[in-house]
């Protein structure tokens, strides 16, 4: 059974569809530039694969498919993570590791009881460790912390790493407080703003020259990709990269709507909507909405929704909630609506609405967004605070951009 199982339609659609954005020439990924030189950076070489679904060519086939045909290297390992090898567990779900049924090759979980990092056990027989997985574009987001672990254990164990490198689909704009010093975790790691604005080979520059890795590594660029394009400019694919991201307008709204998993306010898990909604019980929706509506938030409308969440939190429980509609994906600034909204559900719902502080601080990277809004701030200071966070990492970022 080939690993086909993804959205070949979409394809079609994209391309027959004359109201869909198109790149003025097909976006090569790493995979597919890596496939069209005959996979010669690969040949004769034991490799294992960090990969999930997501891993795609530019005809819908999965790298660990195009791999095992390539017939001049040899598919030793494959290593999946969180959501698993094709993507469909949702969020914490323990992975068991398994055999490719294909192939014959181990795959090793890096989301299961020893979760997170390749044991020198499942690195010893190979000659290469190469990673390619899609990311969205936020620091929370786990993929690329994996490929940051990764690349740690093969330094420690002298093994060259390969970065396939592939679009960060809501571009390189950047957002947020860098990741403050002492905190570090799976989902807070790499100490860069909550929109980092990296591709994952950037990232993977950056992480090298962070640590100071002794790693032999190597990035294969894509070809006709610009730090401007949405994902939906790059003729590529979509597959959705988790199971409650299923579009471009949700990655775009990730960033700053996915902090609110760390409150008590649903981002629409169990609806048909997820980051593309938040609500609650207790929320006065309509207020906040006019309120949204008014605040000069460029790029997504605003208005009020009730939706019922079929699981996860208030599952079962009729919720008032606020509908974004994206209008203009390169003037949302995801962190900035997230911020207000935050404001005014602490001024509208009072006690009801409640923010976690460790949890916040891990999500935005910084103590500030929490802090200040006890103390009263408006979203116009905590702002103001978050652009001054984050300009030294925007003056040194440049360095390891890829990319015009």
């Amino acid at each position: 059974m080939k690993h086909n199982y993804f959205f070949i339609l979409y394809s079609a659609f994209i391309f027959s569809n004359p109201l869909t954005p198109r790149a003025a020439a097909l976006t090569l990924t790493g995979l597919d530039v890596l496939e069209r030189d005959g996979f010669r950076q690969l040949e004769g070489k034991r490799v294992g694969l960090i990969t999930n679904h997501t891993s795609v060519d530019q005809n819908g086939v999965n790298a660990v498919d195009a791999f095992h045909k390539a017939g001049n290297f040899k598919l030793a390992a494959i290593f999946s993570p969180e959501h698993g090898f094709r993507g469909t567990e949702e969020g914490g779900v323990y992975i068991a590791s398994s055999t490719d049924p294909v192939t014959g090759a181990p795959v090793y979980s890096l989301y299961g009881k020893n979760k997170q990092r390749p044991a020198p056990e499942m690195l010893k027989d190979l000659d290469v460790l190469v990673f390619d997985i899609q990311d969205i574009g936020a620091r929370f987001y786990t993929y690329l912390t994996t490929m940051g672990y990764a690349m740690e254990e093969a330094a420690k164990a002298g093994l060259p790493f390969m970065v396939l490198d592939r679009p960060n689909p809501v571009g390189g704009l950047v957002e947020g407080p860098v990741l403050e010093p002492g905190i570090s975790f799976f989902t807070a790691y790499f100490p860069v703003p909550a929109r980092h604005g990296f591709t994952a080979g950037e990232m993977a520059l950056f992480h090298k020259a962070n640590l100071s890795l002794s790693l032999d590594l190597t990035v294969i660029k894509m070809e006709n990709w610009t730090r401007d394009m949405f994902f939906d400019q790059t003729g590529l694919v979509w597959t959705n990269p988790s199971p409650n991201i299923r579009n471009v307008n949700a990655e775009v709204l990730y960033p700053g709507l996915g902090c609110f998993e760390a409150s008590n306010v649903s981002v629409g898990r169990g609806t048909d909507r997820p980051f593309l909604w938040f609500g609650a019980p207790w929320m006065k929706a309509e207020k906040i909405a006019k309120k949204l509506s008014k605040a000069g938030l460029k790029g997504v409308k605003f208005s009020p929704l009730k939706l019922t969440p079929a699981n996860d939190m208030y599952a079962g429980k009729t919720c008032e909630g606020i509908s974004l509609v994206v209008t203009d994906k390169s003037a949302v600034k995801a962190l900035d609506i997230f911020t207000h909204a935050a404001y005014l559900l602490k001024k509208y719902n009072g006690a009801d609405f409640r923010l976690k502080p460790g949890e916040i601080r891990k999500m935005t990277g910084s103590s500030d967004l929490y802090n200040m809004l006890e103390a009263g701030a408006k979203p116009a200071g905590i702002l103001a605070a978050f652009d001054k966070n984050n300009a030294d990492f925007k003056a040194r970022a440049d360095k390891f951009l890829l990319y015009k």
